[in-house]
């Protein structure tokens, strides 16, 4: 059984990494709404989207103050619903008489993108992160070994050097040599630093 299959359709949704098609106006980040109904498609054929519509046939609502638009996206019988308010491009509300078609159909796509995200595809941008979680788990591990293969190194080398001693004076001699590698080491690898501490008790019997 693939990675993919063990994911649940949000997980899926949420891997992937739709950094290069996030555009920007002002400190706000959006997705291209084009790209993400298409990624959506991709992966769920079925998926559907609603303009939801006053009574009146009207495509947005109002406090008869401000407007906003209400748009949901559906996905396996799932449906997620939006609430976006109708803005200018200062992203502050429009006060509802002002408000005109092109405003309308902006907020829808965004409202569209943002309920898309619900359903995983980018919800990682709202969060205010740069990478999918699944990517960032995978830098961290790569930190983690490299961290390890590092510590693991200067072990080794503090061992090597330690065993070059010729007698107790010396080897107390190279020990404080490192004593700096070693405050590194008991840092972060304490396991490791113990390691190091077994060999020096083992060599001063030896050199005895």
């Amino acid at each position: 059984m693939t990675e993919e299959k063990k994911l649940n359709y949000f997980e899926q949704l949420n891997n992937i990494n739709v950094q290069d098609k996030i555009e920007k106006k002002g400190n706000l980040s959006y997705l291209s709404w084009a790209f993400a109904w298409e990624q959506l498609k991709i992966k769920h054929p079925k998926a559907q989207y609603k303009v939801y519509e006053r009574e009146d046939g009207v495509i947005y609502w109002t406090d008869n103050k401000t407007a906003w638009v209400k748009v949901s996206v559906t996905v396996d019988d799932m449906e997620h619903i939006e609430y976006l308010p109708i803005m200018d491009y200062k992203n502050k509300s429009i006060p509802v008489g002002q408000v005109s078609s092109f405003n309308v159909n902006t907020s829808i796509q965004r409202a569209l993108t943002k309920a898309i995200a619900r359903h995983g595809l980018g919800l990682y941008i709202y969060a205010g992160e740069d990478i999918p979680s699944s990517e960032k788990d995978d830098l961290l591990e790569e930190e983690r070994q490299s961290l390890y293969d590092e510590c693991r190194d200067l072990k080794d080398s503090i061992i090597d050097a330690l065993g070059q001693a010729i007698d107790l004076n010396n080897l107390k001699e190279i020990w404080e040599e490192n004593v700096t590698e070693l405050k590194t080491l008991k840092n972060r690898m304490p396991k490791m630093h113990e390691a190091v501490e077994k060999k020096k008790e083992e060599l001063k019997t030896e050199l005895k």
